[in-house]
């Protein structure tokens, strides 16, 4: 598939380098060329974040820059192939960066020219769980119950008083400090209008439920977007527990595949379920 993809666009295959593996794989060519590869049938979330890329950069918000000489996207057996510029030299921004980032980007007037999607917190969780081969009936059964208990809370929350431009996963690693750059976001293809509260909750289940991030980073971060610190809501656990069941969903996604994912998706579950106290320790998939 790459080798194809490379073909297509001129570059040379052998020189491609795998950076990472997982929802997208990631290879490095020749030149400062990334050729990003994404799922099945997602050539049209592929094609748009191309669009935001652009648009974003026009609006003032650094994002990653696609390679304009090349064609986008290049879909291959309905995988599409799209190429971005290597960020070299960088870093992960602090909690400080991401706040000032994310304030900015909520106050962007949403595109004129091509509709950004509404951001849907439940995508795919109710399939992972149905679907998952290696789950138990007891955990199937107590997921779904918790995944519907979960959905009417969530539609029970006060009207939207606001939408905004969001990113969709914002954290430190989505947002990366260039050198001699501004702070640019990664990852578009969850950009979309909704709750901004959806940008604002990774940090702050961080910060309460795993102890991830301590308490200068985290109300650095609060600071830095304007003071509106989501633990102190009184929504922020129908958020946080939202959250916490689409990581493990994400684990349970790995689990077929690798034994690895499946030890961890068991200590997730027994997270949620209550069996293991709080701050609990997930590793990274």
């Amino acid at each position: 598939m790459l080798e194809q993809a490379a073909t297509r666009a001129g570059l040379a295959a052998s020189t491609a380098t795998s950076l990472r593996t997982g929802a997208h794989a990631i290879f490095e060519f020749d030149g400062g060329i990334i050729a990003r590869i994404g799922k099945p049938g997602s050539a049209d979330t592929a094609h748009r974040e191309v669009r935001i890329s652009h648009w974003l950069n026009h609006s003032g918000i650094p994002a990653v820059h696609t390679v304009e000489t090349l064609p986008q996207p290049i879909v291959i057996d309905d995988h599409p192939v799209t190429w971005w510029q290597l960020i070299a030299d960088h870093r992960p921004a602090t909690p400080a960066e991401l706040g000032a980032a994310l304030a900015r980007l909520h106050t962007l007037t949403p595109p004129a020219t091509f509709e950004l999607p509404e951001y849907q917190p439940f995508t795919g969780l109710e399939d992972r769980i149905a679907t998952a081969t290696t789950l138990d009936d007891s955990d199937r059964q107590w997921l779904t119950q918790h995944y519907t208990a979960l959905r009417q809370r969530y539609e029970q929350l006060p009207p939207v008083t606001r939408t905004s431009v969001i990113h969709g996963d914002a954290w430190q690693g989505n947002l990366v400090v260039p050198r001699s750059g501004a702070p640019t976001f990664l990852d578009l293809e969850k950009v979309s209008l909704g709750r901004p509260e959806w940008d604002l909750i990774q940090l702050a289940v961080d910060h309460a439920d795993f102890n991830r991030l301590g308490n200068d980073d985290y109300y650095a971060f609060v600071t830095a977007y304007g003071g509106h610190d989501m633990t102190t809501t009184p929504e922020f656990r129908v958020y946080a527990d939202i959250q916490v069941l689409r990581w493990a969903a994400f684990a349970i996604s790995l689990s077929k595949h690798s034994l690895t994912a499946r030890s961890e998706t068991a200590h997730r579950i027994a997270c949620l379920r209550g069996r293991i106290p709080k701050p609990w320790q997930w590793n990274a998939l």
